[in-house]
């Protein structure tokens, strides 16, 4: 009998999310702090951290799911049949008579009651 177990995070890859999140605090901090710069430099900067620390996160065992996460999504997202522009506008013609039409039938709703209720208070 095979059991598939789930792969435990170690005391490194722990170590590395720890490290990836305080060098991308640290490039917040820095990009406030050197808030007197140019704001295109800072933000090319706060790219650069952010991609740094996704990087480092990566390198872990958590990443490496993650990072699978995205691929297979990619190919599942391939995968799909997406509505021609007919289809689409069809469909969105659709959709707004059903609102206009829900729409009418709870104005009348709530006139019919306000009716109501005024005829029960007067």
């Amino acid at each position: 009998m095979v059991t598939k177990t789930e792969p435990t995070s170690s005391a490194f890859d722990t170590f590395k999310l720890m490290t990836a999140l305080l060098v991308l605090i640290a490039g917040v901090v820095g990009f406030y702090y050197f808030e007197d710069e140019s704001q295109l430099l800072r933000v090319l900067g706060m790219l650069a951290i952010a991609v740094l620390a996704a990087f480092i996160a990566a390198t872990s065992e958590p990443g490496r799911r993650g990072l699978a996460f995205v691929k297979d999504a990619r190919v599942e997202v391939r995968k799909v049949v997406w509505p021609t522009r007919q289809e689409t506008l069809q469909t969105t013609i659709a959709v707004l008579i059903m609102v206009i039409l829900v729409a009418i039938m709870l104005w009348l709703f709530d006139t019919f009651l306000g009716w109501g209720v005024g005829k029960l208070l007067a």
